[in-house]
């Protein structure tokens, strides 16, 4: 096995490389090593390219569209490790759209573990409620979602 050092210009250009081919539809999958791991909360852990599809398959199935914004996003380097943080907006398959800032959805954080030019490990971190269904069991949330759904675009 041949090891090709990396910078960090070239692991932070994979890492949003990632979510621009997310966004577009595009393949992610020949970014990512053979026996990387993804965690995608509520799904839990996929190792192996077989697995990892499965979970894109499952994740790509809730969504109309989604947009990442990568442009201002928060990237922290150490090592091989980067870590991006961020916010979306787009539509679930149900027609409900989320922004962040104006729904409960919206803001994320993935870290990245990239060596030899893959992805060897990605952890996503967000709230997977979209839809902002899941409000009752939070009493902080009694009346704050209409109003901030109310509020203008």
């Amino acid at each position: 096995m041949e090891i090709r050092t990396m910078t960090d210009e070239q692991r932070k250009t994979i890492a949003l490389e990632y979510l621009k081919r997310l966004d577009r539809g595009g393949d992610v999958f020949d970014l990512f090593d053979e026996h990387a791991e993804v965690y995608f909360p509520k799904w839990g852990v996929a190792v192996g390219k077989e697995r990892i599809r499965a979970l894109f398959t499952d994740l790509i199935g809730l969504f109309d569209y989604i947009s990442h914004d990568y442009t201002y996003a928060n990237v922290i380097q150490q090592g091989d490790k980067v870590v991006v943080e961020s916010t979306t907006h787009g539509r679930t398959r149900a027609g409900v759209e989320w922004r962040a800032g104006m729904t409960h959805a919206g803001r994320w954080c993935d870290v990245f573990e990239i060596r030899d030019f893959r992805i060897q490990r990605l952890y996503i971190y967000l709230d997977p409620d979209y839809e902002g269904a899941d409000t009752q069991r939070y009493p902080w949330l009694a009346g704050r979602l209409e109003s901030v759904q109310g509020a203008p675009a």
